[in-house]
């Protein structure tokens, strides 16, 4: 899959009038990794105007679905789910913050074992093939 890089222009890529669609910076993660890469490209000030803010990163997903938006911003999981979007390029890791999915137990779930025993299943050699299957890594365990 292609890289983006700071060279490429996305305000090209959307046209004169085309929009891009991610998650609202002010309130969606996917928006605040779209900001920080955009910073990093050096393009934020230009496309910030340009943007679909979406509720979630699923919405935005969906404004490119419909063909109301030509280019989105969203995680490459949620775009191998999609039957009606392709990947067309990734931002480099070092363009915005890891991107990660956090879980715990909860303080109303410490004492429970069956809590306990979930969570190491999740973070086990046991879940590893199906998180890998769906695009994730475990990391920082």
């Amino acid at each position: 899959m292609p890289t983006l890089g700071r060279g490429t222009d996305l305000a090209a890529l959307l046209g004169a009038g085309g929009r891009l669609a991610t998650g609202d910076p002010a309130h969606v993660p996917v928006g605040r990794y779209a900001q920080a890469a955009l910073e990093w490209m050096g393009q934020w000030s230009v496309l910030a105007p340009r943007l679909a803010r979406a509720d979630n990163v699923r919405a935005a997903l969906l404004l490119v679905e419909r063909g109301e938006a030509p280019l989105g911003i969203v995680y490459e999981t949620d775009a191998r789910a999609s039957q009606g979007v392709r990947v067309v390029a990734a931002f480099p890791a070092e363009s915005h913050p890891p991107i990660t999915y956090p879980f715990a137990v909860t303080r109303r779930a410490e004492r429970n074992p069956q809590a306990h025993a979930l969570l190491a299943f999740l973070a086990g050699p046991g879940a590893a093939p199906a998180w890998d299957r769906f695009g994730f890594s475990l990391r920082g365990q």
